[in-house]
């Protein structure tokens, strides 16, 4: 799945007993992201600081997420720190990164 395809494709539930995505496909996948993502607890999370102008921006970016992430059915971490919110994500049910990660930090650039 390419670059652009990542925005095209839609999340799908995952179930315990799926398995994360190894390494190699987690360093895969984070090359297909437009901007730099950070991988976190050995290929378990990813996770991408964004930085605003004031508080009122980080909350309308904050609310577009929100949007997407009800949409997809994923949801991600937020964390809000007045004109900073960390985006992290993973897939809680089965432990760590899926698709459906990528997927969404994909859509989550386009905002």
């Amino acid at each position: 799945m390419g670059g652009s395809k990542l925005t095209e494709g839609h999340c799908v539930p995952c179930e315990g007993g799926t398995k994360p995505l190894e390494e190699s496909e987690v360093a895969k996948y984070i090359t297909l992201l437009k901007t730099p993502w950070h991988v976190l607890d050995e290929g378990k999370k990813i996770e991408k600081l964004y930085k605003f102008k004031d508080f009122k921006l980080a909350m309308r970016f904050v609310n577009k997420v929100a949007d997407l992430a009800e949409d997809e059915g994923h949801h991600p971490d937020i964390a809000v720190s007045y004109n900073k919110v960390r985006i992290t994500l993973a897939t809680h049910a089965i432990g760590g990164l899926s698709t459906n990660d990528f997927i969404i930090a994909s859509k989550i650039e386009l905002i």
